[in-house]
Order: C-alpha cells, then structure tokens, then sequence
C-alpha cells in the first residue's frame, strides 16, 4: 500500500447498489411525513426562485393608492399589499430566498465547527476531549436565543453577518452528537488496523471515522436547517436582525404587529410560510433518523 495515497479501511458507508435499490433510500420512501416534507420544502423553493419573476411588481414597488389591499384585490396582489401598498406576494418571495439562505448556510458553517470540534475531541478524549466539551458546555450554558441577540446588537446586522451569528450560535448539538459517535468507533478494528498502518491522525479521523457517523450529522444538519430559520425570523422580528427595507420572514412579521386587526393577512402570510418551511425540514430529519436507522427495515 502506497504511502501517499493510502487505502480506507473503514466499512462502505453506502451499498454498492442502484440508487432505487439502496436500503436507506427504501426506508426514507415509506416515511409519508418525510416525503411529504421534502414536497412542501421543493415547492416553497421553486415558488420563491419563480413566483418573483411572475408578478408584475417588484419587492419595493410602491402604490400608495392601493395601501392595506386585501388578498386577490387590485389587481395581481393575490395576498394582499402592505402599509406602503408593496405587494405582499413579491415581498414574501424575496424573503423566502433571504431566509432559505440564511438557514441553509447557517447550517453549513454550524455543521463544519460541530463536526470538527467533535470528531477531534472524540478521537483523542484525555484531556483535549475534555477540555473541548467542557467549552461546549461553556456555549450550552448560554440561553442561545440571548447569546444570539447579544451579538446581532454589537455586530452591524446583514444576511452574512445574521448567517455567521446563528452558526455560532448552533454549533454545540453537532459537536456532542460528533463526539459521542467517534468515541463509540475509535476503538473499533478498522481503526486499529490504520493505526497500525501508520496512517495519520487526520486521515483516521476525516478519512476513516467521519464517514462513519455521517448518518446522525445528515440529521442534525436538516433539523439545524429548521431551527437556523427560526432565530433568524425571531433575532428580525425582535429588530436586531436584517433590516428593511431588504425583506425576510421575520421582519415581515415585525412590520405587520402593528397592524394585527385591521390587516391580519400582513402576519399571517409569512407566518405560515416560516411554519411550512420549518415543519417541512423536521419532517425531513425524523425521515432521515428513520431511514439511516437499520434496525428500521422491515425487509
């Protein structure tokens, strides 16, 4: 075995089969919820990419004769126009991408700080490990939702800065289900095996192990997905997150409090729409734990 490109040792993650075929993929099938979720996330997507291009107004369009219009009145304002009479529908498109964004990058940076902590104090443990989770702890202490709005009130808020915060913020769930895995696998034969190969440390741990505990991380990111929208939505609703007048769901919300009984479709729009998208990708996540749960498989 060449030195420099050195062979995994570790089992196939993924059978070699046709992708219809595949065991996981068969068990995620049966999970109603789980398609019905990845259903109402594909089409919240394509609505957002879409609808925007389909109106004839745009997100900052102003019609000041047409202020509090209700839904599917004046015109092509089918949920209804704004104090400043910009169309809801465009406004809630356009804030649809910002969030979706926001939640899906949040996740990836979350995901990336959680994996690495983890698997790095799950492989050493002794002191480094403890040393790592006991600054895991550190961050868990912290209400998140307080230490996110700490920082957005010190940081100059916008979509990448609000993105960054939340990710720091979201880290720490993916570090204790990293670490928890890697300490159950470093002991097993395949790693002993590359040890004993001389393979580096690096190469066991991203090479070896990681592949290994894919299946809790894929979770644990779908539901980050889920939970990054929301503090997103929460941190603009409460002032301290992306300001108008670039929209997001939250602080559509924010600009409609105001105006709850004379123009409720204001908060209900953006409302459902933060419900669907979030109820959508936690569906994902449990058809996910299922399908990647063997001991599911009924065949």
């Amino acid at each position: 075995m060449s030195s420099s490109s050195p062979t995994s040792l570790s089992p196939p993650v993924f059978a070699h089969t046709r992708w219809w075929q595949n065991r996981t993929l068969r068990r995620f099938a049966r999970h109603r919820l789980a398609l019905l979720g990845v259903a109402m996330i594909t089409l919240i997507i394509l609505t957002c990419l879409i609808g925007p291009s389909l109106l004839p107004y745009d997100e900052l369009f102003i019609d000041l004769r047409h202020r509090f219009a209700p839904p599917f009145t004046a015109g092509y304002h089918i949920f209804g126009t704004d104090p400043l009479g910009r169309d809801v529908a465009v406004r809630l498109f356009m804030a649809g991408r910002i969030s979706l964004l926001v939640g899906f990058f949040a996740m990836v940076l979350s995901t990336l700080i959680g994996t690495t902590i983890g698997v790095v104090a799950g492989y050493y443990g002794g002191r480094l490990g403890m040393l790592l989770m006991r600054f895991v702890d550190a961050f868990l202490s912290f209400p998140s939702i307080f230490l996110l709005l700490a920082l957005a009130a010190f940081i100059k808020p916008s979509p990448f800065m609000i993105t960054v915060i939340i990710a720091v913020t979201s880290w720490m769930e993916v570090a204790r289900i990293v670490e928890a895995e890697v300490r159950s696998l470093r002991e097993r034969d395949f790693v002993l095996a590359a040890r004993m190969l001389g393979l580096s440390n690096g190469w066991i741990m991203f090479r070896e192990l990681l592949p290994n505990a894919i299946g809790p991380i894929i979770v644990a990111a779908t539901l980050t997905v889920a939970r990054a929208i929301l503090l997103e939505a929460y941190v603009s609703f409460l002032g301290y997150g992306i300001q108008p007048p670039l929209p997001s769901w939250g602080n559509m919300l924010n600009g409609a409090q105001q105006y709850l009984a004379s123009a409720p479709w204001l908060a209900i729009v953006p409302g459902v729409a933060i419900t669907l998208a979030v109820t959508s990708f936690n569906f994902i996540g449990d058809g996910l734990r299922d399908a990647l749960d063997a001991r599911s498989d009924l065949n």
